[in-house]
């Protein structure tokens, strides 16, 4: 395969998020705002000379009521004429905003683009959310059979099973390493481990004289069905990312004009994009082949390989799809994900950390913001500022891996500070 390059290199100069989790007086453009103000870059920046708006938004029609968001996420900044867009590949509209930015400056038609991502979803009912994500998946062949997400994650992880031999339990250990990094994380919708939730539910039993359960440690309280049930079998609730509100932005500039905004600019230097087929004519259920081809094409365009990754925030949706995120990503051997992350290989202070901000899991899933919000989390380690959750170490190469639906879009991006 012929190697991909920019003609034209481009660095993210600032990065700003608002909290995620549940705000009912919260509409979305606030939400934009908070994840805007706080965008802090070394140098200053006047918003004025932003030439675009790339804004990933998944189901605002649905969600709020309200559809051609980026104009009005301009407006509600104060960017307005500059030309706004909004993105949508369902899960990865971020991702994939961040990719027309990047091709907008390489192209050379513009020198600063703010690329941002914005979802609210709680304003409805939980039965309608599941509905409306929905439809991300094939509505002809795979809605119509009764599948929602949990239920095709749920596929791929018995598919996975059964090829090789991993146990539910093996799930668990996903969920309680990334709920102990968004114990870290101050604007993670879950700001407190599981053993932290299992003894505060023990604590609320106790308070209010009900029957105290039996749990003896946090496997205990994962196995119980009542504190977690089963969602689609192996899939529990712990397993499964949350409903969230939430927004994440970042600016993006020219490589000649980076070093006026930072002296600590985070290049993008590599990024690749693939489309793969819906899960139910998919050959092989255990892995996403759209995002074996794009972490291929950015590897390729970045120049490195796998194991030059330092750190990564990868699309754990549910917790199967960590496990077979880092497979398809080449950061471990095809079938021995568990075992590395058994051993440590993924944790905070692992050989590769993976989703050091709790991950979607942890951290929240505001649909269109996540792909943003993963790099957020790859520049603030990059740079050394990500306070109590800081990856110790050298770093200097970080990976996000975004998906849409089951896999039928894949965007990858890697970042190096130099």
């Amino acid at each position: 395969m012929k190697r991909k390059s920019l003609s034209r290199k481009a660095a993210v100069v600032g990065v700003g998020i608002s909290s995620f989790g549940a705000f009912p007086d919260k509409a979305g453009r606030d939400l934009f705002v908070e994840a805007f103000q706080d965008m802090k870059v070394d140098k200053g920046f006047n918003p004025k000379d932003i030439e675009a708006l790339y804004l990933g938004n998944f189901s605002g029609d649905i969600f709020e009521g309200q559809a051609h968001l980026a104009p009005i996420m301009a407006d509600s900044i104060g960017i307005l004429p500059c030309p706004a867009t909004r993105v949508e590949d369902a899960c990865a509209s971020g991702g994939v905003a961040l990719r027309e930015g990047l091709m907008a400056i390489a192209s050379g038609m513009y020198d600063m683009v703010l690329v941002g991502g914005v979802e609210r979803m709680t304003a409805l009912p939980t039965a309608q959310v599941t509905d409306a994500l929905g439809i991300a998946a094939d509505a002809l062949y795979e809605v119509p059979m009764g599948y929602t997400f949990p239920g095709l994650y749920a596929t791929m992880a018995t598919a996975y099973m059964e090829r090789y031999g991993m146990k539910p339990e093996d799930l668990m250990q996903v969920a309680i390493k990334n709920y102990e990094n968004g114990a870290l994380n101050p604007k993670a919708q879950f700001q407190s481990s599981l053993e932290s939730i299992m003894m505060s539910k023990i604590k609320a039993a106790q308070s209010k004289g009900k029957p105290v359960p039996g749990w003896q440690n946090v496997m205990d309280f994962l196995h119980d069905n009542s504190a977690n049930p089963i969602i689609s079998w192996p899939l529990r609730l712990f397993d499964c990312s949350p409903i969230s509100d939430g927004a994440a932005v970042l600016l993006l500039v020219s490589e000649e004009i980076a070093h006026e905004f930072t002296d600590h600019p985070i290049f993008v230097v590599g990024s690749g994009q693939a489309s793969g087929l819906p899960l139910y004519s998919r050959p092989d259920l255990t892995t996403l082949p759209a995002a074996q081809k794009a972490s291929q094409i950015a590897y390729q365009m970045a120049g490195v390989k796998p194991q030059d990754i330092h750190l990564a925030e990868v699309h754990d949706c549910f917790t199967i799809a960590e496990l077979i995120a880092i497979e398809d990503l080449g950061l471990c051997p095809v079938g021995k994900s568990v075992e590395f992350l058994k051993n440590g290989i993924f944790h905070r202070n692992g050989t590769i950390p993976v989703n050091s901000s709790g991950g979607l899991k942890a951290k929240g899933h505001p649909v269109g913001a996540s792909g943003v919000a993963q790099v957020y989390e790859i520049f603030r380690q990059l740079r050394g500022e990500a306070g109590t959750r800081q990856i110790q170490g050298t770093l200097s190469l970080g990976l996000t891996h975004n998906v849409g639906a089951t896999g039928t879009t894949c965007v990858v991006h890697i970042f190096e500070r130099k």
